[in-house]
């Protein structure tokens, strides 16, 4: 029964996907940004869909599982601030800068505003290794879904697989347009089903005040603040949601946009959609020691799974699974679509095709990158051994460091293509040196002193960008002129 309805909700995903190509106009702008067409209600359901991935389901109830309910003050809390203020100044004014010049993607914004197509090929390569991590997660999650609920009897592999599968084919054929109307569709379904898994749950275990009361007794430590969440390890959490800022996948979400004003639903609804999703399962993983105390730190990433599979009948098992793979999925299609999108504009075509390529000579190139990539990052997934949230953690805290870059290039005229230069490969030798020392330990932060590597690569590439830039030549009138409406030409 569990599979079945599984099966039937990945069936309905594959028709929403596929209804949208009835609207595809066979342009390679359609496939790439549906020909920036998208309005408020899906802007909002396909940013908030594709920033919500098992990192938060799975990650975020694993995390609370072993931390405690302190976990509210890491991302969940500075997200519902941080992200949409994130939208306001950075994604409206990459929306119309897109707009105007007819962006696709973030290298070419980049490439142009400093003038570099090494710069746009560096940024190109850095960007799809942090986006891959990404990509994991959502892997392992669909993984260790399909696993629990069936009670083992269809192995992790199994559920990555079915998981990658039907994420190339409505992508591959539908585009952003199929995209974005499935994560509408999926955002809706795991937003319900979560909120549906939490009433049963906690109901199934005698209510929330009886759990929370049988915490008090034998797991008092995880309803106080505790070793894990040090005011400075809490601090420097907030600028890990900076990271919506430098995704390719929410740049590429930002173009879809008709008009300006469909952002504004979005800025008022995001931190409600944040506290909607991460209530839930932030409170499921604290009352799952009941249930299941002592899980190891792998085993912990599938807490929220175990307790739908413990409490639930195999028929709600199914839905509240499916609502899972919805969260899951609604992630993994927009960013494999946003590589694929980069790969045919920034490398194919920019080095090699140019303005030649028909639209579907674009589209064939994307597809085919598209299932490369999802094979790729499927086997990757099979050896992975990392946490959810640690694997997510680091992924993100490579896109923050990388925000300062995007920062100076909307609102430092005098920023440089030396500063840019800079700031990336900073970026790149501390983010390695830290994820060398830090891979393994869930809990690492720099020296064992609560700071987390992000609060010290994020200011290290700032300053590369500022002293760098200041000691190199300005940039000339003309480009800034075509990026600063008050600059001389």
């Amino acid at each position: 029964m569990t599979l079945a309805v599984v099966g039937v909700y990945m069936l309905l995903v594959l028709m929403v996907g596929g209804l949208s190509h009835r609207l595809f106009r066979g342009t390679g702008e359609d496939y790439f940004l549906a020909t920036r067409t998208i309005g408020p209600f899906v802007l909002l359901m396909s940013l908030f869909g594709t920033n919500m991935t098992a990192f938060a389901l799975l990650g975020g109830a694993g995390e609370a599982y072993r931390s405690g309910i302190g976990v509210f003050t890491l991302m969940p809390s500075a997200a519902a601030l941080v992200i949409p203020t994130t939208f306001f100044f950075v994604g409206t004014r990459l929306w119309a800068l897109g707009k105007r010049h007819g962006y696709i993607t973030q290298v070419q914004y980049f490439r142009d505003r400093y003038g570099s197509d090494h710069l746009g090929l560096l940024l190109f390569i850095v960007l799809v290794a942090l986006v891959v991590p990404y990509l994991l997660i959502g892997i392992m999650g669909g993984g260790l879904t399909l696993s629990w609920i069936t009670n083992g009897q269809v192995p992790e592999w199994v559920g990555g697989l079915v998981i990658c599968t039907v994420v190339m084919i409505y992508v591959t054929y539908g585009g952003l347009r199929g995209t974005a109307w499935a994560n509408t569709f999926q955002t809706l379904v795991f937003m319900v089903l979560g909120a549906a898994t939490f009433i049963y749950v906690i109901n199934a275990m005698g209510g929330l005040g009886n759990a929370i009361s049988q915490l008090q007794e034998q797991h008092a430590d995880l309803l106080i603040r505790g070793d894990h969440f040090s005011p400075i390890k809490v601090l420097t959490y907030t600028l890990i949601p900076l990271s919506a800022g430098m995704f390719p996948h929410m740049f590429m979400h930002w173009l879809t946009a008709s008009k300006l004003s469909n952002f504004r639903i979005t800025l008022v609804a995001y931190p409600i959609c944040i506290a909607i999703v991460w209530v839930p399962s932030v409170l499921m993983g604290l009352v799952g020691n009941l249930t299941f105390p002592d899980l190891s730190v792998p085993a912990s990433n599938s807490i929220l799974v175990r307790l739908i599979s413990h409490y639930s009948p195999e028929l709600l098992a199914g839905l509240l699974g499916a609502g899972v793979f919805a969260a899951v999925m609604s992630s993994l299609d927009s960013q494999v679509l946003s590589l694929g999108t980069m790969f045919t504009q920034d490398i194919v075509r920019h080095y090699g095709y140019d303005n030649r390529m028909s639209g579907k000579q674009q589209i064939l190139v994307a597809r085919i990158f598209v299932a490369g990539i999802l094979v790729v990052s499927y086997l990757l997934s099979l050896v992975s051994s990392n946490t959810i949230f640690a694997l997510g953690t680091w992924c993100f805290t490579g896109f923050s460091a990388l925000f300062p870059i995007v920062l100076a290039g909307l609102f430092w005229k005098r920023s440089t293509k030396a500063g840019a230069y800079a700031s990336v490969l900073t970026v790149v030798v501390l983010w390695i040196y830290f994820f060398m020392q830090g891979w393994g330990n869930a809990d690492y932060t720099v020296g064992g002193t609560g700071v987390m590597a992000v609060a010290v690569i994020t200011p290290a590439s700032a300053l590369a960008m500022i002293l760098v830039s200041l000691m190199t030549k300005p940039p000339e009138a003309a480009r800034l002129a075509k990026f600063f409406a008050d600059s001389e030409a």
